[in-house]
């Protein structure tokens, strides 16, 4: 019984995504919607049925890719660095984390053109797009995972001798790998939006610029399949950092584990 409820739950994203690619086909045609609006599904697969239309694509998602996977994996350094450094005392997180709230509320699309005075039009914008989009929810969830430390656990551990570097250390580290996880889901599809954002203002690779060229010369196919791949490679990377979770924290869940 067990076995056949976690294949139903492993199929189920499937099976609700071929549900809506038919309704979506099935609204198209029933509405006739014009391709230059909303393409059917169809149409997409069209668009890049050509081998060099679909090579060129790939291309551009390269150049996305892995200038927000570089841009991620600096906001997870320097994440885990500031969320253990806010966390570490209640004097640094009151003082640090109304800061970190007011810099998250600024649009990262403002702060791109500042960028590119700065660094020029490009993958370093990008990069530092993503950056800035995908480090807070890092920060945040590592201090709060340090921070709500229960006290009856560190003077117990106190009391036995332990330093305030060993309680943070070996306790308060381990507690904060469920928070570090979720936040990492979050992060890395954060950083795909920021990249996007850059590439659509101040490049001329990456799928945001494929997307911008194709939108402005009404090849709407082109765009909805540069959406759908962004979407994708986001999809991928939250799978492999949720598998991760499931591995290395499933202390945390143990006791919402189905009954065997």
């Amino acid at each position: 019984m067990a076995l056949k409820t976690k294949t139903i739950d492993a199929w189920a994203p499937w099976l609700v995504l071929l549900i809506m690619i038919a309704l979506w086909e099935l609204v198209c045609r029933a509405l006739k919607v014009p391709e230059t609006i909303v393409p059917a599904p169809s149409a997409v697969v069209l668009a890049v049925s050509d081998w060099n239309v679909a090579k060129a694509i790939l291309e551009h998602a390269w150049h996305t890719f892995y200038r927000t996977m570089i841009g991620f994996g600096i906001g997870v350094v320097i994440g885990v660095a500031l969320g253990f450094l806010i966390g570490s005392s209640r004097f640094m997180y009151n003082a640090f984390y109304p800061l970190m709230i007011a810099f998250n509320a600024i649009p990262k699309a403002a702060i791109v053109p500042i960028l590119i005075v700065w660094f020029g039009p490009g993958t370093v914008p990008a990069i530092w797009t993503a950056f800035l989009i995908s480090f807070f929810p890092i920060t945040v969830n590592v201090a709060t995972g340090l921070a709500t430390l229960e006290p009856e656990l560190e003077d117990v551990l106190r009391s036995l001798g332990a330093t305030r570097w060993d309680v943070l250390w070996k306790v308060g580290l381990p507690r904060s790998l469920p928070y570090f996880f979720a936040s990492l889901k979050v992060a890395v599809t954060l950083a795909f939006v920021g990249t996007i954002i850059s590439e659509i203002g101040s490049s001329n690779e990456g799928i945001g610029y494929l997307m911008l060229s194709a939108g402005s010369s009404m090849r709407m196919g082109l765009t909805f399949a540069g959406l759908i791949l962004i979407s994708a490679m986001a999809v991928v990377m939250y799978a492999i950092f949720a598998a991760l979770e499931r591995r290395m924290t499933g202390w945390a869940t143990r006791g919402m584990a189905a009954p065997t």
